[in-house]
């Protein structure tokens, strides 16, 4: 009988789609679960009240309630290292661990992990986010020398709002950027239900997308020496070797 594999993700409160999306990849790998801790988030901006929902207090205190439940590995299911600065992530996973002595990662961190193994360097951006946040996370990708080619937003506040943006918005999102001939194109959002379009829109675009669920989900199991690969269906991040 195979180990027991248990992914602990840390969830937005108002997020709807990550934890039906992350069960669902997850479907074909019996032995891995996935738990979920929530803390509160309802919106993305950046005024001062929006950016002190991401204080290290309460994301910390639902990492530890996941390691009540023996997990394998934490992970931030959340973009906001995206307009707060990769460092912040890094400083989360450092204190994660130091805390409670299981391994830790975010979906930016995966995303920018899978960039650097795949040689990825010019990518397109679609996000729901507004103009500001949109702005803030070109420039910090940009120092981590990533450059955006092209981008789409939807200038949407309300992170409940992110879930309800329909299939066919999102294809036409992912299509707008492709005409920059990006290397890679990142939906940007883990409260978007963009993961289970990947598969089709690669096929029709020729061009890898990369899912912010789905790349903490990969992340996470390498992290617990499961085999991302085992995952089909889903696109080119486990299809191909990264």
């Amino acid at each position: 009988m195979a180990k027991r594999i248990r992914l602990g993700m840390l969830t937005p409160s108002s997020n709807t789609v990550l934890e039906p999306v992350t069960m669902a990849l997850l479907a074909d790998l019996p032995e891995v679960s996935a738990h979920f801790s929530r803390f509160s988030v309802t919106e993305i901006a950046l005024s001062d009240r929006a950016l002190g929902q991401f204080n290290l207090e309460p994301l910390l205190a639902a990492a530890q309630l996941l390691a009540d439940a023996k997990v394998d590995v934490i992970a931030w299911n959340g973009t906001s290292a995206g307009w707060l600065g990769l460092e912040t992530d890094r400083e989360l996973c450092r204190q994660i661990t130091a805390k409670t002595g299981i391994p830790a990662t975010t979906s930016v961190l995966a995303l920018t992990e899978q960039f650097w193994a795949r040689g990825f360097t010019r990518f397109g951006l679609v996000t729901p986010y507004l103009p500001a946040v949109q702005e803030r996370i070109l420039q910090n990708y940009a120092q981590e020398g990533f450059d955006c080619v092209a981008e789409h937003h939807l200038s949407l506040q309300d992170n409940f709002s992110f879930a309800e943006v329909s299939p066919d918005q999102l294809r036409a999102m992912v299509r707008q950027v492709t005409v920059a001939n990006p290397q890679v194109i990142t939906t940007f959002c883990t409260n978007l239900a963009a993961a289970p379009l990947v598969a089709e829109l690669e096929q029709e675009l020729g061009i890898p997308i990369f899912d912010t669920i789905a790349v903490v989900v990969w992340q996470s199991l390498r992290i617990a020496g499961v085999d991302p690969t085992r995952i089909q269906g889903w696109g080119r991040l486990f299809s191909e070797v990264g």
